[in-house]
């Protein structure tokens, strides 16, 4: 029993923030000494992200504004976007909205109540039987999991359909009075975005799941996450998650495949969140992988940075485009979150 993939698709806002617009917002938007600007400079200049999609322009983005309003900001707009993934993902897989039977939402940038499919269920008219699945805090790694809660649904329910959302719009969380070196690194990293797939347990050609692995790193839990305060969300980001990271993917990897009674020898591609061009770097030195093996992930860095929990399926979509796997290879996904926690997938092509 697996999943299959029937369709991936991705929505972005139209503000596209190159390289060197945040390189000139960066002295506009922080009070820093000409010492710590010209190292954010030499973060930027070594990100590997050529640009990014916002909601806004950067003049508005950076400008103060009550959490009252950028929860209305969020709310708009991640109906909005979500609508616009979840209608080309049903539209590429041939189906209509009364054809899905769960739908998960994923977010960690903002909360609305009721929860995003509340909201679609209405617009898009999907059954009133429709069950639900909000996932709010989970971080980088929800879409993972995400994607790993659906796989365990079809399996008890393999003729059903599952439609998975994900929306991040990190650029709300901008803090113009946070000049902390986790705040910096995120302004030169995440970008504004969603994503949706629709998968069911018949059988189906291309991508499938296997099975699922999740695993939380004990004491880690200052590793990353937001502390919500007054003003609105505050990234925590150590700078020991590349580190984590590399310390323990292999043995991660190396129990799901043990369980499938397979090695890494076996895989033959690779759908790994990029998170930065440090962690992806560090996985890459781990596990012995080449450019060509993560190809779809530097792609997606390069063109739209890190969208937190939607990023891994934007490259699932940027793998699909590319020429495809050989029947039966085998592949491995993965994505990294708060507590500090990895999710993976253990794929195949068929």
């Amino acid at each position: 029993m697996s999943a299959s993939i029937l369709s991936v698709a991705t929505a972005v806002p139209g503000t596209i923030v190159t390289t060197a617009d945040v390189k000139e917002y960066f002295p506009k938007a922080f009070n820093l000494d000409e010492r710590r600007l010209a190292s954010m400079y030499a973060v930027i200049d070594n990100a590997r992200i050529h640009k990014r999609h916002m909601l806004f322009p950067l003049d508005y983005t950076i400008t103060p504004r009550p959490l009252e309003q950028t929860t209305c900001e969020y709310k708009t707009h991640s109906i909005q976007l979500g609508r616009e993934a979840a209608e080309f993902a049903l539209t590429q897989a041939g189906l209509d909205a009364k054809d899905i039977d769960l739908i998960i939402t994923v977010s960690c940038t903002g909360v609305i109540i009721p929860s995003l499919d509340a909201h679609l269920i209405n617009l898009m008219g999907f059954r009133s039987d429709v069950k639900r699945l909000p996932i709010t805090e989970l971080g980088c790694a929800a879409g993972a999991a995400a994607l790993g809660r659906a796989s365990d649904y079809l399996r008890a329910f393999p003729e059903a359909h599952v439609l998975l959302i994900s929306v991040e719009l990190p650029s709300l969380t901008f803090q113009r009075d946070d000049s902390s070196p986790a705040h910096l690194i995120s302004c030169v990293l995440f970008g504004d975005g969603a994503a949706a797939t629709v998968l069911t347990g018949r059988a189906a050609g291309g991508l499938r799941i296997v099975d699922t692995l999740s695993h939380l790193i004990p004491d880690s839990l200052d590793a990353m996450g937001f502390d919500l305060k007054g003003s609105g969300f505050h990234i925590v980001l150590s700078r020991s998650v590349p580190k984590l990271i590399r310390d323990e993917i292999g043995v991660i990897t190396d129990r799901l495949l043990q369980r499938n009674l397979l090695s890494r020898a076996d895989l033959r591609f690779f759908l790994l969140h990029p998170g930065g061009q440090k962690l992806l770097s560090y996985i890459e030195e781990e596990m012995g992988l080449q450019e060509t093996h993560t190809r779809s992930s530097w792609n997606v860095l390069s063109e739209y940075g890190n969208l937190s929990s939607a990023t891994v399926l934007f490259v699932m979509k940027e793998f699909l485009s590319q020429p495809k796997p050989q029947p039966g290879e085998r592949g491995l996904l993965a994505a990294f979150g708060p507590g500090f926690s990895t999710e993976m997938a253990l794929l195949a092509w068929h």
